[in-house]
């Protein structure tokens, strides 16, 4: 009995070189190398996890505002036999993990653990996220339920969820916004909100409840001198 490596359809060979085509894209974009340890590390439900968004201005303005690697953060979940993320990119929503993954630049990615939390509390973080589902995302930053950015739905979550308040606030005037003044002027539409505070993705991993557990459980260089809370 012949076993067939390759299809005999025309249709079938142009199919498996696009995803020849695909596959190859991917591995040189995402470091596949960085994606399968990714995807086989220790996962735990709560566990928050901290990527570098594709760059486009509003990705450069928050890493290089808050002079950072971390442009974007969610909590990871347990959602039957699989995980997902719960993040706020557009809308709050679930994302699944593996996409979740993809989507990160250079396939750069970290996870943080909140420690000493139980699996009840863990529950109601996931509970309390989930109730911001389908709320727009945030663009100026600033306090509110109507809209959330990333690191606000993260701390919220933890807060109304079992009394957790991760990480240290910043001023904006604080930070280095100088670079970007133009673009903040232009998603304000005003004046420069210097003294709106804000929690920022780098700020969450500021918390002394957490700690690093991906890679190598070691804080990113950048944020080695960051002032604990």
């Amino acid at each position: 009995m012949k076993l067939a490596i390759l299809p005999h359809h025309r249709f079938g060979r142009i199919r498996l070189l696009a995803l020849m085509v695909v596959f190859g894209v991917l591995a040189s974009a995402f470091r596949i190398d960085r994606l399968v340890r990714a995807l086989a590390y220790e996962k735990r439900e709560g566990d928050i996890l901290f990527q570098s968004l594709p760059s486009g201005d509003l990705v450069r303005a928050i890493e290089g505002i808050t002079d950072s690697p971390w442009s974007h953060c969610g909590i990871l979940i347990r959602q039957g036999d699989s995980w997902v993320v719960i993040e706020a990119l557009g809308t709050v929503r679930e994302t699944p993990y593996w996409l979740w993954l993809i989507r990160s630049r250079g396939a750069q990615f970290s996870a943080y653990r909140v420690t000493d939390v139980t699996p009840a509390e863990i529950g109601r973080v996931a509970s309390a996220a989930r109730r911001f589902l389908g709320r727009p995302y945030d663009f100026r930053y600033a306090p509110g339920d109507d809209e959330l950015y990333c690191s606000e739905l993260v701390h919220r979550a933890f807060e109304d969820g079992c009394g957790i308040r991760l990480g240290s606030w910043d001023r904006l005037g604080d930070l280095q916004w100088k670079p970007f003044e133009a673009f903040i002027r232009e998603m304000e539409a005003g004046p420069l909100p210097l003294d709106r505070r804000m929690i920022t993705p780098v700020g969450l991993t500021r918390s002394t409840r957490m700690i690093p557990v991906y890679p190598d459980g070691q804080r990113p260089p950048s944020i080695a001198s960051v002032r604990p809370e």
